[in-house]
């Protein structure tokens, strides 16, 4: 088997207020062009280690290594110049409001041009022209300069995975990227991020609240409870059993997707 692509040894992350341990020396390793599903309930650590994971929030403990490349010990300077690797999908879409459609995809770009040049808002025109192709990509070219507030939630949402796109992203890290959309919205966002994997080769790290969207779209499955690895495997393999000692009473309102 070739080498993994993502390697997180025992990450632990305690919020110093409130001594909150969110993450509990979790360890797992991800190949090249795995889609890996993330599942567990609010507060089980999804979004803390997706975030751990490229750094926007610092681990306590552990290591990580990306590509060969030990992250948890880069400089934040080489860090910035790093992320370019790792496109973002947050839950709430994290959309400058007031600005358009294009002004939103082409912020992806900005860990490849000067600061001086995308605080003016200077983009190359191979840029401008890599952001019309990726809204269409995402069937949203038509919108390109309507305010990113006057858009769905799941149109914003596919303006989010625009953006990521931006990037040419080796690894895409997906925070609860369908939980504020109804069903519908939600497979034909997650059919975008499904695209990305398959056709780009991107490594997709998901974290999804719903075992049926888990199931669907992850070649793989982990699953956190209280910071802690509870499951590593296969979506088949996550029986009744396993499914209720996952997610304890919640486990009927999990599964409604």
């Amino acid at each position: 088997m070739a080498e993994p692509y993502l390697v997180v040894e025992h990450l632990t992350k305690v919020y110093e207020r409130g001594h909150v341990v969110a993450l509990k020396d979790v360890s797992f390793e991800v190949q090249k062009g795995e889609f890996l599903v993330i599942i567990g309930l609010s507060g089980s650590g999804k979004s803390t280690l997706l975030r751990c994971i490229n750094r926007l929030i610092e681990p306590t403990k552990g290591r990580i290594f990306i590509d060969g490349v030990e992250i948890t010990k880069l400089s934040p300077r080489q860090m910035r110049k790093f992320r370019r690797k790792i496109g973002m999908i947050f839950q709430h879409f994290n959309l400058i409001k007031r600005a358009t459609v294009m002004t939103n995809v082409l912020t992806g770009r900005l860990g490849y041009n000067p600061t001086w040049r995308t605080l003016l808002g200077w983009f190359p025109r191979s840029d401008r022209e890599l952001a019309l192709r990726n809204l269409e990509r995402v069937g949203l070219l038509e919108k390109a300069y309507v305010r990113a507030d006057e858009l769905s939630g799941g149109q914003q949402q596919r303006v989010g995975i625009a953006r990521a796109l931006m990037q040419e992203p080796e690894l895409l890290l997906a925070d609860e990227p369908v939980s504020a959309l109804d069903p519908a919205t939600s497979h034909s966002v997650m059919q975008y991020i499904e695209q990305m994997n398959k056709e780009d080769g991107v490594t997709v790290l998901a974290s999804l609240h719903f075992l049926s969207l888990a199931r669907r779209y992850g070649t793989r499955i982990i699953a956190l409870k209280d910071g802690e690895l509870v499951f590593d495997g296969l979506p088949e393999e996550i029986d009744d059993v396993k499914f209720k000692e996952i997610y304890g009473e919640e486990a009927e309102e999990v599964e409604i997707r």
